[in-house]
C-alpha cells in the first residue's frame, strides 16, 4: 500500500514537472532571422546571432519580460516558417510591404532603409543622378540580388532589361561580384556599404544615386518591421509598445549608430 502510494505520488510529481517544463518552453519567444545579412543579422564563430537586429531582438524580449531564442534560416523561408508557427517573430531587416502584409502581420516600422547599386570603380554609372540612367547602362548585364527581397521585385518591375541573378545570401552574391561573375549588385544601402568597407578590395563603389523606398513604397516597403503571425494580435500590440519604448529610451539609436554609423530609428512610427 505504501509502495503503491509512493509510486502514485512520484508519477504525479513527474507529470507536474512535465507541465512546468512545457509552460517554460511556451514562454520562450522564438525569433526567425537570416544570420547572413551584415550588419543587420550575422552568426559569429560561437554560433551566436549578432548585429543590429539581434540587439533589437534581445532588447525587445527584455521589455516584454520574456526569454528569447533565435532560429537562423534562409531569408526567403522566414515568412513561410512564421505562417507555419515554427517561430513567433521575424526580426531580419524585413521591409514592411503590402504584399507581405497579406500573409503576415507587422509591427510598426522600427527602422528605415533605402537601396543602392554597387558598381565597379570607374564605371560612368557611379555618378548617375537618375535611376533610369543606371537601368539603361546595365541593360543586358547581370545584376545580383538576394532571393525574397524587395530589391529583386523592384528591378523585375522597373528594370526588366537587366539580367537578374538571385542568391540565398548576401555573402554568396558578393563573392560572385568579386569574382567577376556579376556586373553589379542591388541591395539595401547598409549591407552594400558594409561590403565596400570590408570586402570591396578597392575595386567597387556605392553608386551616388540612392533609390529611396518612397519611390515605390508598395514594393520597397514602408520601413523595417518585426514580422508576426496574423493570429497573434496580442503579441503584436505588445511588440509595438516595446519598440516605441526602445526608440524613446535611445536603445535603437545607440545600436543603429554602433552598427551603421547613422541613426535609422523611425521615430515617426510612434507619433501616430
Amino acid at each position: 500500500m505504501i509502495t503503491s502510494l509512493a509510486r502514485r505520488l512520484a508519477l504525479l510529481a513527474a507529470i507536474s514537472l512535465i507541465g512546468t517544463s512545457s509552460t517554460a518552453a511556451a514562454a520562450t519567444i522564438k525569433i526567425g532571422t537570416e544570420g547572413g545579412y551584415p550588419p543587420w543579422s550575422m552568426v559569429d564563430a560561437t554560433g551566436q546571432v549578432t548585429g543590429f537586429d539581434a540587439d533589437v531582438g534581445h532588447a525587445l524580449c527584455a521589455k516584454l519580460g520574456e526569454t528569447c531564442r533565435f532560429i537562423v534560416q534562409a531569408f526567403d523561408s522566414l515568412i513561410p516558417s512564421l505562417q507555419a508557427e515554427r517561430f513567433d517573430l521575424v526580426i531580419s531587416g524585413m521591409s514592411v510591404t503590402p504584399e507581405r502584409a497579406k500573409v503576415i502581420s507587422f509591427s510598426i516600422p522600427y527602422a528605415s532603409e533605402d537601396s543602392a547599386f554597387v558598381l565597379p570603380k570607374g564605371s560612368p554609372l557611379v555618378q548617375a543622378d537618375d535611376q533610369d540612367i543606371i537601368f539603361k547602362g546595365l541593360a543586358g548585364k547581370t545584376v545580383g540580388v538576394q532571393g525574397g527581397t524587395t530589391q529583386g521585385v523592384f528591378l523585375q518591375k522597373f528594370a526588366p532589361e537587366l539580367k537578374l541573378k538571385t542568391y540565398e545570401t548576401q555573402d554568396q552574391m558578393q563573392i560572385d561580384l568579386n569574382s567577376g561573375r556579376l556586373d553589379a549588385t542591388f541591395s539595401e544601402v547598409t549591407p552594400q556599404a558594409q561590403f565596400i568597407k570590408k570586402d570591396g578590395r578597392g575595386e567597387f563603389v556605392l553608386a551616388d544615386h540612392i533609390i529611396k523606398s518612397s519611390v515605390a513604397p508598395e514594393i520597397l516597403g514602408y520601413g523595417i518591421g518585426v514580422g508576426i503571425n496574423q493570429k497573434n494580435t496580442a503579441l503584436r500590440a505588445k511588440v509595438d509598445t516595446a519598440l516605441c519604448q526602445l526608440m524613446a529610451d535611445g536603445m535603437i539609436k545607440a545600436s543603429s549608430e554602433k552598427w551603421f554609423g547613422v541613426d535609422l530609428s523611425n521615430y515617426d512610427a510612434c507619433k501616430k
